[in-house]
């Protein structure tokens, strides 16, 4: 047991306990991480440990099991952070679909066809006794790892075909892949850019100054003048925390203000969400607790001001909910897409029986 993060280490993990409770103390007790992409590498990272202790797992079942027991450990610290059960969700499909390649020499494509027929088929249940090279595994980690890494690169490469010249474009908060987006496109357009501040830790003002530091016209404004300033945008990108499984957006506090304006000024509203954060999660399936993480009052109100409201509770949420219909197009390392397409993104990067770790 580690006395700070007060979690037990299951013991098929306890190989990797220092890792794992290094990491369960970044997920409880740092109010976030720099980014999405670094949650996800050092799951990854961890995995990758984990699969490298060959003496400790015999069957590729053996291994699965222990991958799950690390998602549900990891959840458990930081039920908001989705993104360390979303890799570990790839590498179980990775492995399932390299176990099948293996026994019955057939291709990972051939293996899970969508149709009506398929649905109406019993479904094979299959037991996984006999291993997968721990070299195969580690190499599709790795392989994981570098998309993850060049992720941020590949969405910016998409810039071009989405900001065009003269164009006044709204953005919330910081976002290192909005920034990358609205860098790249600066390289040769010429647009405008207004950052609402996003009270009250006001990451738009540091978003605001990167983006002025690369020469791009750029205005910072207060999260209430987002309405009235609508009218002149041409469109809306943001980032976003997670894309859920109905297309909908677990999004930074102030996100679903900004998307209603857009659409009541018939706005598009643009996503740029690597693939790590898309998860096979519904918004009905989570409780207060797990779909939002509530942060010290402190930043809204002062001690001294809460003191002199006896009986008030304060809450100060990170994240809102964004409904599908509010968003036009998500922008992945791969491609575009409309929310209406998540659903098959999840079939191809995820084994439905993995949805639930």
């Amino acid at each position: 047991m580690c006395a700070e993060s007060n979690t037990i280490v299951p013991s098929c993990l306890e190989n990797i306990s220092d890792g794992l409770q290094d990491l369960i103390q970044k997920l409880k007790y740092k109010d976030r991480f720099k980014s999405s992409q670094v949650v996800a590498l050092d799951t990854l990272k961890l995995v990758r440990e984990l699969v490298g202790k060959k003496t400790k797992w015999e069957s590729t079942k053996d291994l699965l099991d222990k991958l799950r027991t690390l998602g549900r450990v990891l959840l458990e610290a930081q039920p908001s952070e989705t993104h360390t059960a979303n890799v570990i969700r790839r590498i179980l499909k990775l492995m399932k679909e390299e176990y099948q390649t293996i026994q019955k020499g057939t291709k990972p494509d051939e293996m899970e066809t969508f149709s009506l027929h398929s649905l109406s088929q019993p479904e094979v249940v299959e037991e996984y006794k006999m291993g997968i090279p721990a070299g195969i595994i580690i190499n599709q980690i790795q392989d994981l790892i570098d998309e993850i890494n060049d992720s941020t690169a590949n969405i910016a490469q998409q810039a071009f075909e989405h900001i065009h010249a003269g164009e006044i474009i709204m953005t919330l908060g910081y976002s290192k892949t909005v920034l990358a987006f609205l860098m790249k496109a600066s390289k040769k357009r010429h647009f405008q850019v207004m950052v609402a501040e996003c009270a009250p830790t006001y990451q738009g003002q540091e978003m605001a100054a990167k983006l002025a530091e690369a020469n791009i016209e750029t205005t910072l404004m207060t999260d209430s003048a987002i309405f009235a300033m609508m009218s002149r945008v041409n469109k809306v990108i943001i980032g976003t925390h997670t894309v859920l499984a109905d297309g909908g957006l677990k999004a930074l506090n102030g996100a679903h203000t900004l998307a209603m304006a857009a659409k009541f000024h018939s706005v598009p509203v643009i996503v740029c969400a690597a693939l790590h954060k898309l998860s096979p999660d519904y918004p009905c399936y989570y409780n207060h607790d797990s779909f939002n993480k509530c942060v010290s009052p402190m930043d809204i109100m002062s001690e001294g001001q809460h003191a002199r409201m006896n009986g008030v509770q304060v809450y100060n949420p990170v994240f809102d909910y964004v409904p599908p219909d509010l968003v036009q197009l998500y922008i992945n390392q791969k491609e575009g897409i409309a929310p209406f397409y998540v659903y098959r993104y999840l079939t191809e990067l995820y084994h439905q029986e993995d949805y639930l770790l």
